[in-house]
């Protein structure tokens, strides 16, 4: 019997295939021996890297008589008889322990040998260097700290796992080394720019989190009710308008490093919340600005580089050395070939905007419009940091115009490997000019802009009493912690990033429990569905078996090489979908949907490519006549049924349903996920296609995509929600989702009949 089933002599006869159970045991066990084995303080004297360093020049084979105490976490347990070693992991590393009956005696060497992966224990002995050079504790006493009931997994690796990863951060932090050491370098990195801001003679305050109005910033706030008052508040979306309160007060120097809340989508840039700082400096400017940004990532940057010149995500970066400034109009004019500012005709900026296929509207000045260029092309070209100053006034509020030509404003942008990290204003402080840009975005909030400021009547009446002339900054520390650890998404450096609920989990009418019971009748049920399938469900079986039509929930999602046939041919399945839906819309979505599935089958099922094609023709076969949660999917299961077909393809097809309705089964397949995810997102991207100048999806890109899914007013029905839990199910970002999605609507385009089959 091994290690993992032994009880103290208890009889595990009947649980020993269940770990969990194992180690409930042995907790019990301990009990009932009067130990517990959730223990008290532990005074250790050393931490890992400090024995490392203090006996990096002890000989292979060597002993001391030196003795320490450390406590940690076992992460590995080989076992030799009379010896047996295990590795402790503690906050600063690993080190491995020495355990011998002769040291320990034979009633805690026994008691050390019932010890499991992930038990925390306390340690003591004496430091020692094996023959084969690893440097050790030689324990000659332990105590159990925590008793692991749950076993570690052997690894969380891989973009099949990342979920599970950012969700279980506390498992992800102990397997994986790297994983923690980024969490490390985040914290050293805030508290060096933390002390670079305080060198300065910043004072560190603090703002409410809570606020009556929103505003500081162009953003979709979250709202929350105070009961005390009665009285609907917000999650702050900037902290700029109570610091600048302050400059107000006489503070001339302060800043805040805190969370913002914006509700908003989720992509590997954004969180829903994320920390910031933001700084103002009464008397400074933008170049002021520019000076601290500079400062400020440098400072971070050198308590986990050597080097000003680092790699991020495959691209070298040069830190290095003052960073450049360049006017936005000029990043314009160099990417489309010729000179444009400001003085530039509308109607030819215009027409730049349309050779680039992107949108305009009839409303937007050449301010918005020469905006809208560097946003669409420009940005996304810049590699090292390059601060872009002179933005217009239009797409500005809060800045202060520049004197040279009050349509522009004092203002920059920090951009580095194509993303903005930094954002500064030479401030606004004319009360009377601050009112007219609060009374437009009032305007634009009144013609739907949702993100648009409210008007902060104390906020002008504080700019009345006089704010002195200074420079304002904010800056993504999540991003700026990306940049410096070389992280390719935000999730990867926030502890507990945003997630979709685990569903079901605490719900017993919900589908587990659903789930369990119909494991429980799996015989029988598998039964059935055979002969059903073998009939082409012709002699009404399945029909009279799914007045629930839940049987073809209880089906296992297809196994990965299964070769899979639908008992339906393409041509009776198109034949099948129109006699169903009259609505030609309902038609083209479900031949999209085929050649989505055949696109992505031909590059991960090869064998299955006509299976996956039906199953995503038929995904909404029932939607036109049964339009609710309650009956969509089910009632295609019984047409299916009716039809002939493979009740797999039923069971795949309510996959997708499983959101709103929790008996349906959940994506498990690949193909499932595929199905889930291209669902929703196609329809999206067919939304935006329609309105576009070419109408085509060829020359449709990732950055058009993600404006349209921030803009929740546009295709209002397509739910973004479902399409980043989509992604979630593929282990993939956002943005590499839509990218995959666009290439694949590219290759079935129907100009090109590239995934229809042939008649």
């Amino acid at each position: 019997m091994s290690d993992e089933n032994r009880t103290n002599g208890s009889d595990v006869t009947e649980i020993e295939d269940d770990p969990r159970k194992v180690r409930l045991a042995k907790r019990e066990a301990l009990l009932a021996a009067g130990k517990f084995p959730y223990g008290m303080r532990f005074d250790y004297d050393q931490h890992v890297d400090a024995l490392q360093r203090d006996y990096a020049d002890l000989e292979n084979g060597a002993s001391t008589d030196d003795r320490v105490k450390t406590a940690g976490r076992i992460i590995a347990i080989r076992n030799q008889g009379k010896i047996m070693f295990m590795v402790l992991r503690e906050r600063m590393g690993d080190i491995q322990l020495f355990c011998r009956v002769n040291a320990l005696g034979d009633e805690a060497f026994a008691e050390m040998k019932d010890l499991d992966m992930g038990d925390w224990i306390g340690v003591e002995g004496t430091m020692m260097r094996t023959k084969r050079g690893e440097l050790s504790i030689a324990v000659d006493g332990f105590t159990l700290l925590s008793k692991s009931i749950r076993p570690l997994p052997e690894k969380f690796h891989g973009l099949s796992d990342k979920e599970t990863r950012y969700r279980q951060r506390y498992v992800d932090l102990v397997v994986n080394p790297d994983v923690k050491q980024v969490f490390v370098n985040r914290s050293k990195i805030i508290a060096a720019c933390r002390a670079y801001m305080n060198s300065l003679d910043f004072l560190e305050v603090e703002t409410p989190i809570l606020q009556e109005i929103m505003g500081g910033a162009n953003a979709k706030p979250f709202i929350t009710h105070f009961n005390a008052l009665d009285q609907e508040c917000y999650l702050r979306i900037a902290t700029e308008l109570h610091l600048k309160r302050c400059l107000v007060g006489g503070l001339d120097r302060v800043y805040e490093i805190g969370r913002i809340f914006r509700n908003e989508g989720m992509d590997h840039t954004h969180n829903p919340e994320f920390t910031t700082i933001e700084a103002y400096q009464a008397f400074g400017d933008i170049d002021s600005m520019k000076e601290l940004a500079e400062g400020f990532i440098k400072a971070g940057l050198h308590v986990v580089s050597d080097s000003e010149v680092i790699e991020y995500q495959g691209q070298t970066i040069d830190l290095s050395g003052t960073w450049k400034s360049i006017p936005l109009a000029e990043v314009v004019s160099a990417h489309v070939g010729e000179h444009v500012d400001m003085d530039t005709p509308v109607a030819h900026l215009r027409a730049l905007l349309d050779a680039n296929k992107l949108e305009w509207q009839e409303d937007w000045g050449a301010g918005k419009l020469l905006f809208t260029l560097y946003d669409e092309l420009c940005e996304q070209e810049i590699v090292n940091p390059t601060f872009v100053c002179d933005y217009p006034v239009e797409v500005s509020p809060l800045a202060k115009r520049k004197p040279s030509d009050p349509r522009l404003t004092d203002r920059f942008e920090l951009v580095i490997a194509g993303h903005e990290y930094a954002n500064a204003f030479t401030e606004l402080n004319d009360p009377v000019d601050q009112e007219s840009r609060f009374a437009a975005q009032m305007e634009a909030k009144r013609h739907g802009d949702e993100e648009a400021m409210e008007y902060d009547t104390d906020y002008i009446r504080a700019l009345e009493y006089g704010m002195p002339p200074a420079g304002g900054i904010g800056i993504g520390i999540d991003r700026m912690v990306m940049l410096l650890t070389d992280q390719p998404s935000i999730r990867d450096v926030l502890l507990f990033p945003h997630m979709r609920p685990e569903r079901n989990t605490n719900n017993p009418n919900a589908k587990g429990v659903a789930a369990a019971k119909a494991a429980a009748d799996v015989a029988e049920t598998s039964a059935e569905v055979a002969a059903a399938a073998e009939l082409g469900a012709k002699d009404g079986a399945a029909a009279d078996a799914a007045p629930d039509a839940q049987w073809v929930s209880t089906l296992p999602a297809p196994a990965e090489g299964d070769k899979l046939d639908a008992g339906i041919t393409r041509e009776a399945a198109l034949e099948l979908l129109k006699a169903h839906n009259k609505d030609e819309f309902h038609i083209v979505h479900g031949e999209t949907l085929e050649g989505l599935m055949r696109y992505y089958a031909a590059k991960y099922d090869p064998q299955n490519v006509d299976f996956w094609g039906i199953v995503g023709m038929l995904h909404d076969l029932d939607w036109e006549e049964f339009p609710t949660e309650e009956e969509h999917t089910v009632k295609a299961a019984e047409m299916l049924a009716e039809a002939g077909a493979n009740p797999l393809v039923a069971r795949c097809i309510q996959t997708h349903n499983s959101d709103l309705r929790a008996d349906l089964p959940e994506p498990e397949a690949h193909m499932e996920k595929v199905l889930y995810a291209c669902d929703e997102l196609s329809g999206l991207i067919q939304a935006c296609i329609a309105v576009r100048p070419s109408h085509s999806v060829q020359d449709f890109t990732v950055k058009s995509l993600k404006k349209k899914f921030k803009t929740k007013s546009f295709a209002a029905g397509c739910d973004r929600d479902v399409i980043a839990h989509g992604a979630d199910l593929l282990g993939m970002e956002l943005p590499d989702l839509f990218a995959s999605v666009i290439e694949a609507m590219k290759a079935i385009d129907p100009d090109k009949d590239s995934f229809r089959p042939a008649e």
